[in-house]
């Protein structure tokens, strides 16, 4: 059975061009457009690894993040922020709350993208 990524990104043209590579990569992928949607979205689904954007409306990434991780369903989950949020600054946040990886789009192709989502999902 395909592994089950969820895109949790408000910019719908980003999102489809994910989806579009980690489908052709053999995963099953779900989608949500903002944080509040994604929280629904994660705990119907229970995806295996979740990219995770941090500037969306509702409920910003970092919320998002630490929302999941007080869940016990997504204590292990594989959780990487995606976002162009590039400073040190946010990535040390990202740790802190308890993200995988933190990579930034802009320095990375979607098919980079899919390689960090296989590392994680061997």
């Amino acid at each position: 059975m395909a592994k089950k990524v969820l895109i949790i990104e408000d910019d719908a043209m980003i999102s489809g061009m994910y989806k579009t590579r980690l489908e052709q990569e053999g995963y099953a992928v779900v989608t949500a457009d903002n944080g509040g949607q994604g929280l629904e979205v994660a705990v119907i689904e229970k995806p295996d690894l979740i990219l995770l954007d941090v500037m969306m409306p509702m409920m910003d990434g970092f919320a998002l993040l630490q929302e999941l991780r007080l869940k016990s369903t997504f204590k292990e989950t594989p959780i990487i922020m995606l976002t162009n949020l590039g400073t040190t600054e946010d990535k040390e946040k990202g740790e802190k709350f308890g993200a995988t990886d933190y990579l930034v789009k802009a320095n990375l192709t979607p098919s980079k993208v899919s390689e960090h989502v296989a590392k994680y999902l061997k």
